[in-house]
């Protein structure tokens, strides 16, 4: 298995972050009051994993993204927030249904929701998150940022379903990979880019830049984090060769599978098929991708759409602000964990 070089550190993803928020960091301040003030509960188990929920947020790059595309084109204002809040509750309920779908027991070097109690639990907390999400969408009191809130809520379950029906070798293709992280992944970054340009009344041809600029940073994001599985390291947050044990073959895979023929392809081919994912079986299918070139392949693809994101900035004004849209597609392409 393949390993990250050492040198790298937490220190210098969290610089990248702290450098990405530096012009909307009064917002984001208002943002996390908010947020934490959205999942204050009377009900003392869903006040506990509500807790949880916030000891363990992350970077929080969705709402930076939606509160630095409306400071593109307007200034931040309370339909702003509050439709960041929506986004970032409705991603932190996708990620606890997920864990719940995928058996997944760690998430950021943390027990997941639903190792911490139970799946009964994750699934109505995350029920209850989601709900809240729609909520605030409401306090919008804008039709087309509530359209939009709401149809990216409907994409991520198709693309989860999307994902368990290509899971079948004999459905795989770079053409359904691209489908399938553009409705899990991709249209939820398009849809926060998109609804922060909504917020402060952009016009039409700056939010077709945003929503692009969006989805082109959600894909080469996707790529990047189907690219750890292929690695080992105990920065990442997930543990590596999860994808494969899961039945999800990505892109690195797809594309050594479909570039090469021979006994070892067919080999590869049946541990997948007989599920057969043992230690020496996760190393033996990983070996193969970087072999035949999978994972240089993922690599190219992954720059292409980060160069594609950024050029969605050409025409806005250069300022502190597009700078760190486009640090946030230089940091996609380029985060360790």
């Amino acid at each position: 298995m393949f390993t990250f070089a050492v040198h790298t550190n937490m220190n210098v993803q969290m610089n990248f972050i702290e450098n990405i928020k530096e012009p909307i960091i009064h917002e984001m301040q208002a943002f996390a009051k908010t947020f934490a003030e959205a999942l204050k509960t009377d009900n003392p188990m869903l006040e506990s994993v509500n807790e949880y929920v916030l000891q363990k947020s992350g970077k929080q790059l969705r709402p930076m993204l939606a509160l630095l595309s409306a400071k593109l084109c307007g200034e931040v204002n309370e339909a702003t927030i509050v439709s960041a809040l929506s986004l970032e509750l409705l991603h932190t309920a996708s990620l606890i249904h997920d864990d719940v779908v995928d058996d997944t027991l760690e998430r950021r070097g943390k027990p997941s929701i639903n190792a911490r109690w139970t799946n009964k639990i994750a699934i109505l907390s995350g029920d209850y998150i989601l709900s809240k999400a729609l909520v605030y969408a409401t306090k919008t009191n804008d039709l087309a940022i509530l359209k939009s809130i709401a149809n990216i809520g409907m994409q991520l379950s198709d693309g989860e379903l999307l994902q368990l029906v290509n899971a079948q070798i004999s459905k795989t293709s770079e053409a359904n990979y691209f489908n399938i992280i553009r409705k899990k992944t991709a249209l939820l970054f398009s849809t926060c880019t998109e609804v922060g340009g909504l917020s402060v009344k952009a016009d039409n041809k700056s939010l077709a830049h945003l929503r692009d600029f969006g989805e082109y940073l959600g894909i080469c994001f996707q790529i990047k984090d189907d690219i750890f599985d292929y690695f080992e390291d105990i920065q990442i947050g997930k543990p590596t060769g999860n994808d494969i044990r899961d039945g999800k073959v990505t892109l690195p895979l797809i594309y050594a599978l479909l570039n090469t023929v021979g006994s070892e392809r067919d080999h590869v081919l049946s541990m997948i098929d007989n599920k057969d994912f043992t230690s020496e079986n996760i190393h033996a299918i990983t070996q193969f991708a970087h072999d035949n070139g999978g994972v240089d392949y993922a690599l190219s693809q992954m720059d292409k759409y980060k160069k594609k994101a950024i050029d969605e900035l050409n025409g806005f004004v250069d300022s502190d602000v597009k700078r760190s849209l486009i640090l946030s597609a230089e940091y996609a392409a380029s985060r360790k964990i």
